[in-house]
């Protein structure tokens, strides 16, 4: 994916932070599309606290960050903590739009999104308040943790600079919209859940291998004395959902 046709666009541009913010910006409004629905989207004003685009069939919005890197790695540095965590727990929170490129080859390496459901507080990192001699003293930023975010939920437009198929893309963010209606701990049993089974290096994995991260969910839910009847709920749960795919006899396989 070629960032050069967009390079001089951001040319009048002396800051490179503006530089890229433009440049990114205006790729990302010519290139993606609405995940959810395949509409085209439509980019909104300046300086609209977490919100870059709006996709006009479906009312979805998304925030884009860009990086220069081949991946976005652990974390990503967003802007003030108030705001985002405002509007995360806002019903009509912002899905994210992330970009990663090469600046010597300007080459877009990877972009993808990461629907609104995925977010929440603890996925949000809160900053030291900057300094007394800073231009913004007591500012509060925040970082997002995208490490902590389940692999599900990072549906790829492009990866490691190779076009995925958009069929693909819709198919995987409609196979977990579910959770969109989920809230609170029920809600955050199934994100658990999905990141348990990320951390099994393998496609297919048993049961079993789930039970091993008992002690690990106990310590997050200590009021919970029926750790292994929540394991088998939220498998059935994600199998019924097709974000796994159950083969018998305690035997599952991740669905790519």
């Amino acid at each position: 994916m070629d960032l050069k046709l967009y390079n001089a666009i951001g040319s009048k541009y002396k800051n490179n932070a503006q530089k890229t913010r433009v440049v990114s910006e205006r790729w990302a409004w010519q290139n993606a599309y609405c995940p959810r629905c395949g509409n085209e989207l439509t980019k909104l004003e300046n300086n609209r606290p977490v919100a870059d685009f709006l996709c006009t069939s479906c009312k979805e919005e998304f925030e884009l960050k860009s990086k220069k890197a081949k991946s976005i790695g652990k974390k990503i540095t967003d802007g003030a903590f108030s705001a985002m965590i405002k509007r995360i727990n806002a019903p009509n929170g912002p899905n994210f739009f992330f970009l990663t490129y090469d600046k010597a080859q300007l080459r877009v390496n990877n972009f993808l999104v990461i629907p609104s459901y995925y977010f929440t507080p603890n996925v949000i990192e809160k900053r030291k308040p900057l300094s007394k001699n800073a231009r913004r003293p007591g500012w509060v930023g925040c970082n997002i943790l995208t490490h902590k975010i389940p692999a599900s939920g990072r549906i790829y437009f492009v990866k490691n600079s190779i076009i995925i198929d958009k069929k693909r893309v819709l198919e995987k963010w409609n196979r977990t919209s579910f959770l969109k209606n989920k809230r609170g701990a029920s809600k955050g049993w199934i994100l658990e859940i999905m990141n348990c089974i990320d951390r099994i290096p393998a496609d297919q994995f048993t049961l079993r291998d789930v039970y091993k991260f008992e002690d690990i969910l106990k310590a997050k839910y200590p009021n919970n004395n029926f750790i292994k009847d929540k394991i088998r709920q939220q498998l059935q749960l994600l199998r019924d959902k097709g974000v796994i795919e159950f083969l018998g006899d305690g035997r599952y396989k991740k669905q790519s």
